[in-house]
């Protein structure tokens, strides 16, 4: 067999730690659980700024125009219900909630028969009939360059924590 082998004797402390490395690279989980962890509460402070992955606000919701409060969170149940799953291979933050995507991606609400989609708006006794309705997006998933720089810690710290942490000497 040709190519290159070093042996490393007298170091048993650093080759222990090398090999507490391989072992985190092996079973990244932990590493993608704390990822995880930051994005949702990434996304979570998006609802408070009521703004996109690249800090544009969203357009505010009608109830928002008419009773105040804010956009996305009169019960607070979306923002409440992002969380995140990690595992071997990756990191997915989301929500169970079915209206997301339409918060998320916008939608078109059409009516399924001639008598229209029949609604209330906050503030208002009278109910509107029309044929649809059109709800913007206001996209809360997703990374920006915050997110961006924090996987890159996380990264870094979990990598280099047998060492003594990024912060180490």
């Amino acid at each position: 067999m040709t190519g290159i082998r070093v042996e490393i004797t007298g170091a048993e402390e650093a080759i222990a730690q090398l090999g507490e490395v391989a072992a985190r690279l092996d079973n990244p989980t932990p590493l993608y659980d704390e990822i995880g962890a930051s994005l949702v509460v990434s996304t979570q402070a998006r609802f408070e700024r009521e703004e996109d992955p690249q800090g544009n606000p969203w357009p505010p919701s009608i109830r928002k125009l008419v009773e105040g409060g804010r956009t996305l969170t009169d019960t607070a149940g979306l923002v409440k219900s992002v969380t995140h799953e990690a595992s071997r291979e990756g990191v997915a933050v989301g929500t169970n909630k079915i209206s997301a995507a339409v918060h998320q991606f916008g939608a078109t609400i059409r009516a399924k028969t001639a008598k229209g989609l029949r609604f209330r708006l906050p503030g208002d006794n009278d109910f509107r009939i029309v044929q649809q309705v059109t709800i913007p997006a206001r996209p809360f998933l997703g990374l920006d360059a915050e997110d961006e720089q924090e996987i890159i810690a996380l990264t870094g710290d979990y990598l280099t924590e047998p060492f003594g942490g990024a912060d180490a000497d």
